[in-house]
């Protein structure tokens, strides 16, 4: 990207987030808000079979912005219902996890402390099946920066570190019949405006003018080692 280019990208953003601040996508509180139906695929365009995802490996789509990334996870084992809060937004109802064994989960994957998050160069933020190093538990999100550990299988609950509330709950529907996953609605405290206004030019190099677009029709699903190039294990 040229230097026109990459000014005229920064001021495309700059005009969206001006124009998103003050959008219902901003709603300060905690309860569901519903953005566009996106079916989940795989890196073909086919759609995602739940059966095909992992055990307690790490994916990423974006959701509900093209900028905006997304953990999806199989824990392996079922993820009930549970009651969360945020500091300022009040109490949420976690509906658990979706899929034949109620085991499939998503969260944003915008760290609710400083923002990091998984880009196609490095990622500080991750699941961890197994303990990475003494003090970070199993099957846990943990954030490198500065030590934040949330519990999926809670709602992305906060057990350690400094983030005040959870990872922001991505819905999804769970198509039985075709086992398909849709998102369609997010859940929890959205980080979404502090994310562009701090990362604006890195999102402008990295997606370009489309970095605060609405996701529609479908998203790709990757594993987080294949979609970027330096997934740290601190």
């Amino acid at each position: 990207m040229d230097r026109r280019d990459f000014l005229g990208t920064c001021s495309a953003t700059a005009a969206c987030l001006t124009a998103a601040a003050s959008a219902p996508a901003w709603a300060a509180n905690a309860q569901p808000r519903e953005y566009a139906r996106v079916l989940l695929v795989d890196d073909r365009g086919s759609p995602l079979r739940a059966a095909s995802l992992k055990p307690q490996t790490n994916y990423i789509f974006h959701y509900p912005f093209e900028a905006t990334p997304v953990f999806l996870l199989d824990l392996g084992k079922p993820a009930k219902p549970d009651t969360l809060s945020t500091p300022d937004r009040g109490a949420y109802r976690w509906p658990g996890g979706v899929g034949g064994r109620r085991s499939i989960v998503a969260f944003s994957a915008i760290c609710a402390h400083q923002l990091a998050y998984p880009s196609r160069d490095v990622s500080f933020i991750s699941f961890r099946k197994t303990r990475a190093q003494r003090g970070v538990q199993d099957g846990l999100i943990h954030c490198c920066e500065q030590n934040s550990q949330f519990d999926p299988a809670r709602g992305a609950e906060v057990l350690s570190g400094p983030a005040r509330q959870p990872l922001c709950a991505v819905l999804l529907a769970y198509d039985s019949q075709s086992d398909t996953l849709t998102a369609h609605a997010t859940l929890g405290g959205e980080l979404f405006h502090p994310f562009f206004q701090k990362y604006q030019a890195k999102l402008s190099e990295e997606v370009g003018p489309t970095a605060m677009h609405p996701v529609s029709g479908q998203s790709v699903v990757r594993e987080l080692d294949r979609y970027c190039k330096n997934p740290i294990q601190c």
